[in-house]
């Protein structure tokens, strides 16, 4: 499945995409409120300006994904791997970060902190 493919079928109503595979994809700025992609594959992605607020991303791999300036409110991020990824300047207001995990090489904003929202370092 690729950027493309997810777009029309969003745009024609779909919103369930569970362990899509979507890695390297480029969803620049895509407009996927509410949109269901538990489990999905998402490393390597390019979210940078996506609207996806709302949206079910529990489980999935966003590892070195770009989600900068991303509107993430509201979002499950619960066991999400986060892992490399760079989240900076990313809304996540009521955003569950649950058991989400990052590392090193994760980029939050400036003053995020990881720890009050229950994310595990790895």
């Amino acid at each position: 499945m690729d950027a493309d493919n997810i777009k029309r079928r969003y745009r024609d109503g779909e919103r369930y995409f569970p362990a899509a595979n979507l890695t390297k994809a480029k969803l620049i700025g895509a407009n996927l409120p509410g949109i269901n992609l538990w489990g999905a594959d998402l490393s390597g992605a390019n979210l940078a300006r996506a609207k996806l607020w709302g949206a079910d991303l529990s489980r999935a791999n966003l590892a070195n994904a770009n989600l900068t300036r991303a509107n993430l409110c509201g979002v499950k991020l619960n066991e999400a791997n986060l892992r490399g990824a760079k989240l900076n300047f990313t809304k996540l207001y009521g955003a569950d970060l649950t058991g989400a995990y990052y590392d090193e090489t994760t980029r939050f904003s400036r003053g995020f902190d990881p720890m009050s929202k229950n994310m595990q370092k790895f």
